[in-house]
This record gives structure tokens, C-alpha cells and sequence, in this order.
């Protein structure tokens, strides 16, 4: 065999005589080799198959070569194509050029430069395809989100899975709640693995109409369905050498099933719309939150295919089980140059986090939004953190001139189903007021002896609507 990896090639030549002899010497080079010998059946074995390179006689009866390109120009097929004629002009080698041929060779020539040729040539389109793959990769690929981080013993011990399961390229599945870090659990098994370089794409089944996810992970050619104004690669095509995470496999259809069962099993797909074989060589990664055993039970997904994409489990717990991983995470999302008060991160470290890390991003972002001069109170939290409306002022003293009347005296006016949180908020309020008049306007003094950071008190102010005027009233 020659150097390189073996290619699929088709010899479209009207010479019986000659095309054997070309055949059979790429054969013995190690090549898969087909044979046409007129255009008509080349473009037929085009549609039925994919060929790294046709090589093409441009003098023959029938459909002449320049005929045969332009239609599989037309076609889009992908193949690089050298031209073969026993007529060099350079009129004719300019023209099969601009219909997309790539190289040209003048009969007769030594078989051993027909296969550097074919071999350039193949080289050439992989280099094409990878420029293709990685414009892909950038405009339907998301950002990494934070890496993963903790020490607790359920991350360590998916971390452990994480670096045996990488250089495998077996099919892993991971399951664990929404919010979880699937897909980074996914990104680290990619940057494990001998694809590291190669693409990785993902795709999520639940974010997709049912209609658009064949489409999306095959492809389809145009004008297959209303709307496919042009051809389009899949995500297995884009994902060619690399990973395909597939989020929410328990969503996908169950009449998709059985399609991607036949990728797992021997890499071969069609596009939509398409009767033409094609083969991808992908890593399945795929995550769910679902119980598949008993979508299984229920006849949503299929067991074949489970056991396909089940070689090796990584189970992700929920963040609240993640013992001693939430401070890390918090000084992770935050950076450097944020804190977190002693208040505010005690109710973070306590809180049951219901949506996991994505919840504890989302709350991290909206209080950065919120916080002052890069620390983050308890004031900068949502409600459903901290547990109240507003922070309470320490030993507010209920002093009878500032305060309201008590809730059962007919002259308070207070309705029976006034919430407890509104008078303790008027209190917080009268109390501020006092304090401020107290130090005769003097924000700083004000907040020494409430005890609170000055942002702090500036927050209660605009909250609670306090006036200039209130202040500095004898």
C-alpha cells in the first residue's frame, strides 16, 4: 500500500483497455476503486456514493467530460475532480477548471504519477472540507461556559470518569437535573479524547421543532421539504472527525431513532431529501435529565439505541450535594475583581439551588448588575435567595413617637390581611430617619452607627423613597 490514507476513487473512461489498467494499479495501492465507463453511469454511482476523487475523461461518447462536470457542479457533489484528455489545449484545461475540476493530466502518462495526483488532490479537499467544518463549528457552536470546578467527592469522582472515559471514543451518556454542567461534563471529555482538535458540536433536541431536527442532524438537499431553498450539511457532517453532543437525547423523535442508531453502528446517513450514502466518522456524547429506562417502558425511546449511547454513565449530582463546591464556584463566576459580603455569601452557601449552576450564574450576573464598587451585598440577591423582601436593620427600637400603632387599635387603620414584612419595612424606614437626623445628614456617620456599608444605605434610601427634606425637618 502507499503512503497515506487509502482513498475512494471513480475512473470514468470510455478505454476499456486503459481504464482496467488504472483500476486495477490503484487497486493494488490499497485504494477503493470504481469504474464508469461513460458519464451517464458516473453520474448515476455520484448520487448512489461519495468519492474522494473522479478521475475524468473529457473525450468520450455521450455526455462529454465537460458535460459530467458541469452536472456535478449542479449536483453540489463534493468529490475533487482531475480531468484526463489525450487533446492538451489549454482552452479545454482552462474551462474543465472554472467548471470545478482541480487538476489536469495529458495521456498517456506513468500510473505512479496518476496516483500522486489523485493523491494531492485528496489531500486538497480534506483542507477544503476542514475550512467548511470549522466556519461551522463558529457559527453553530456556543461559548464554553465556566470550566469544571469542585473538590467535593461526587465531582472528583466524575472527574475520574471524565479522564478514562475521554481517550475511549466510545459513545457516553450523562444524566443529571437541568442546570447541571452537562455539557461542560461534555467539552472535558472532548478535550480528553485523541479528538481534541477536531469539532465539536452540539445540538439540542429540545430546543428544536420535531420538523427540523432530522434536518438539523442530517442534513437535507434542496428542496426536499418547503423552505430548503439550498443544500445544507448536517451536524454529523460538520462534526466529521470530532464529537456530536446531543443534549436532551430523550426528546429525539422516535421515528429519528433508528437513523441514528445506523450512524452509531456503522457511521453511514442520508441527507434528507437524499438517496446518496454518505459516512461520517463521529463520537456520540449525549446527556438527558429523563429516566430512559422508563421512557423505554413507556415506548418513547428505543432500547437498541440506548445501549448504543449507554457504554459508559456519568451520573451529575445537583449542586445542593455538592458539599463545599459552591464557594468555589462563586469565586470562579465572580473573577477577581468582585466580592461577596459575609451575609450575602452565607446565603448563598445555604440556599437549595433548584436550578443548579445555571440558577447560581444567573444570580451571580443579575446581583454584578445590581452591586456597587465590586462587592456584592445580600440587598444585590434575589428574594427567592434571601428569603425576605429587605435586609432588617439590627435592634430596631420601636420608640413610640416614630412608630405606628399597634396592629389590633382601631386608630392604626390596618387592614387584618397586611403582611408582617410591610410594618416591619415601615419601622426599617422611621428608624433610618432618625438615625440620618440624628447625624444631621451625614451619610457616612449615619451608616457607622446602623452598622451597614454606606452603598448599603444609599439602596435604603432610594427603596424606602427617604427625602431631603425628611432629613433636615427640626
Amino acid at each position: 500500500m502507499s503512503n497515506g490514507k487509502p482513498m475512494s476513487i471513480l475512473l470514468v473512461e470510455d478505454e476499456d483497455e486503459f481504464r482496467d489498467t488504472c483500476a486495477m494499479w490503484m487497486s493494488r495501492k490499497g485504494h477503493s476503486v470504481a469504474e464508469a465507463p461513460n458519464g451517464h453511469d458516473a453520474l448515476h454511482l455520484c448520487a448512489k456514493k461519495h468519492f474522494d476523487v473522479v478521475v475524468l475523461d473529457l473525450n468520450m461518447p455521450g455526455l462529454s467530460g465537460l458535460e459530467v462536470l458541469d452536472r456535478l457542479k449542479a449536483d453540489k457533489v463534493d468529490s475533487e475532480v482531475i480531468v484526463l484528455t489525450g487533446e492538451a489545449t489549454v482552452d479545454t484545461a482552462v474551462q474543465a477548471m472554472k467548471l470545478g475540476a482541480c487538476d489536469y493530466l495529458s495521456k498517456p502518462f506513468p500510473l505512479p504519477e496518476l496516483e500522486e495526483r489523485c493523491r494531492m488532490a485528496f489531500e486538497q479537499g480534506q483542507l477544503r472540507k476542514e475550512n467548511r467544518q470549522l466556519k461551522e463549528v463558529v457559527r453553530r457552536t456556543r461559548k464554553p461556559g465556566p470550566k469544571m470546578i469542585g473538590d467535593s467527592p461526587q465531582m472528583k469522582r466524575v472527574l475520574r470518569l471524565v479522564e478514562r472515559a475521554g481517550p475511549s471514543d466510545k459513545a457516553i451518556l450523562i444524566q443529571g437535573a437541568s442546570g447541571t454542567g452537562k455539557e461542560l461534563v461534555a467539552r472535558a471529555i472532548q478535550e480528553c479524547s485523541l479528538r481534541a482538535d477536531k469539532p465539536f458540536v452540539t445540538i439540542n433536541c429540545a430546543a428544536l421543532p420535531e420538523q427540523l431536527v432530522e434536518s438539523e442532524l442530517f442534513g437535507h438537499e434542496k428542496g426536499s421539504f418547503t423552505g430548503a431553498t439550498e443544500t445544507k450539511s448536517g451536524l454529523f457532517e460538520v462534526a466529521d472527525g470530532g464529537t456530536l453532543f446531543i443534549d436532551e437525547i430523550g426528546e429525539l423523535p422516535l421515528g429519528l431513532q433508528p437513523k441514528l442508531l445506523r450512524v452509531l453502528e456503522d457511521g453511514s446517513l442520508r441527507r434528507v431529501g437524499s438517496h446518496k450514502e454518505r459516512r461520517v466518522n463521529v463520537r456520540i456524547v449525549a446527556a438527558t435529565n429523563r429516566d430512559l429506562t422508563t421512557e423505554i417502558q413507556e415506548g418513547n425511546f428505543r432500547e437498541d439505541l440506548y445501549y448504543r449511547i449507554n457504554v459508559l454513565t456519568i451520573e451529575l449530582p445537583p449542586l445542593r450535594e455538592r458539599e463545599g463546591d459552591i464557594d468555589q464556584l462563586i469565586d470562579h463566576i465572580l473573577g477577581d475583581n468582585w466580592q461577596v459580603d459575609e451575609e450575602a455569601r452565607e446565603r448563598l452557601l445555604t440556599y437549595n439551588w433548584p436550578g443548579n449552576i445555571r440558577q447560581l450564574i444567573n444570580v451571580l450576573e443579575r446581583a454584578q448588575i445590581l452591586a456597587d464598587d465590586g462587592e456584592i451585598l445580600i440587598d444585590d440577591l434575589p428574594r427567592e435567595v434571601t428569603g425576605f423582601a429587605g435586609t432588617t436593620v439590627a435592634n430596631t427600637p420601636r420608640q413610640a413617637n416614630e412608630s405606628t400603632s399597634e396592629p389590633d387599635s382601631p386608630a392604626a387603620g390596618v387592614d387584618s390581611a397586611e403582611s408582617s414584612s410591610e410594618r416591619l419595612e415601615d419601622l426599617e424606614r422611621a428608624h433610618v430617619v432618625r438615625i440620618l437626623r440624628e447625624h444631621h445628614g451625614n451619610k457616612a456617620q449615619a451608616a457607622r452607627s446602623l452598622g451597614i456599608h454606606r452603598r448599603k444605605l444609599y439602596r435604603m434610601l432610594e427603596r424606602f423613597e427617604i427625602q431631603p427634606e425628611e432629613i433636615h425637618t427640626a
